[in-house]
């Protein structure tokens, strides 16, 4: 195929790149390539997407795949313009924050969506799913019968630049001081590996699959993702369990972010982490095992550096901090 990736520096867009290339596949990557430039093979139109339609002049023609990842809906709207007309088959990488609700467990493809942010409304984080339902809608209309809405759930895996689903296993690792958890065993994880989702886009890109469809992992007790975390990373130490009050009392963080614990979810997100991928898995989603992702990861959190500065998880002042003051109250007890 003639693809062509609307990115295909970062994570996601990255490994669809070097896996097209593998392939055999002729592969155009459009992007500023500020933090990172495409893989070894891969043709490279440097451009930048904020100044409109001019940036796709060198990107005119006929595809076979475009591939766009975007969460500025208005940068998403003017490559439709410039590119759906020729592309015979058109991905967007959406995600399941376009769904409304996330407090139902198995919701499938049909679950209502957020309303999609207004033309000339700034994407921002704040309203990341908004703008991501704005660019479903943009892609519909622009690639009637050929788009694929590929709605991905949590993505990890080794080069994760969130540092989310890599924090416990390299936590572990890291030292046998005691480990901070929070007292959620039964919850549930789904995370998808980013080779998967990779490998996934490609195959329904040459299948010419289309519609709407959850590109999520298995799911996973947060219990026994931590046990095998632990196994793996050789842990010694001890784990405390905290109380989801007694964290949110400290000011420990839900999810992800500087001082959070990752994969811990707030109130009323009972569903986000048990999303139906049976959808998806019928139109031949295949997922690897979950230890193997978590098992690649460690081996990639290593090669990074265990004590590296991190966008997610407790800094180890603050844990060390926090489990003497949770040991100290579970003695007076």
């Amino acid at each position: 195929m003639r693809i062509l990736i609307l990115g295909g520096t970062a994570f996601l867009s990255a490994e669809i790149a070097r896996q097209a290339v593998a392939a055999g596949h002729d592969v155009t990557s459009l992007a500023r390539g500020s933090a990172a430039e495409p893989p070894d093979g891969v043709r490279w139109l440097k451009a930048d997407r904020t100044r409109g339609a001019d940036s796709y002049a060198d990107a005119s023609g006929d595809w076979d795949a475009v591939i766009e990842v975007a969460r500025d809906a208005g940068l998403a709207r003017e490559a439709l313009a410039s590119l759906a007309e020729g592309a015979a088959h058109w991905t967007f990488v959406s995600s399941c924050s376009v769904y409304a609700d996330h407090s139902t467990p198995q919701a499938k493809e049909d679950a209502g969506l957020l309303p999609p942010l207004p033309p000339g409304t700034a994407s921002t984080p704040e309203n990341y799913g908004e703008s991501k339902s704005a660019i479903e809608q943009a892609t519909l209309e622009a690639a009637a019968g050929r788009a694929h809405l590929c709605r991905a759930g949590l993505i990890g895996g080794p080069g994760d630049p969130t540092d989310r689903y890599g924090y416990w296993p390299a936590r572990f690792a890291r030292d046998n001081d005691p480990v901070l958890a929070p007292d959620i065993a039964g919850q549930a994880t789904q995370v998808i590996d980013v080779r998967d989702v990779a490998a996934w886009i490609l195959e329904s890109a040459a299948g010419g699959l289309t519609g709407a469809l959850n590109a999520v992992g298995e799911q996973v007790p947060f219990g026994e993702y931590l046990a095998v975390s632990r196994s793996i990373a050789g842990y010694q130490g001890e784990v405390l369990t905290a109380s989801e009050g007694w964290l949110s009392d400290h000011g420990v963080d839900y999810w992800s972010g500087p001082d959070s614990l990752p994969l811990w979810l707030p109130p009323e997100h009972e569903g986000f982490s048990r999303r139906s991928n049976a959808a998806a898995k019928e139109a031949g989603l295949v997922l690897r095992p979950w230890q193997e992702t978590l098992s690649d990861t460690l081996d990639d959190e290593r090669s990074r550096g265990l004590g590296r500065r991190r966008k997610a998880g407790l800094a180890p002042a603050t844990e060390a901090r926090l489990a003497k003051e949770l040991q100290a109250r579970q003695q007076r007890q």
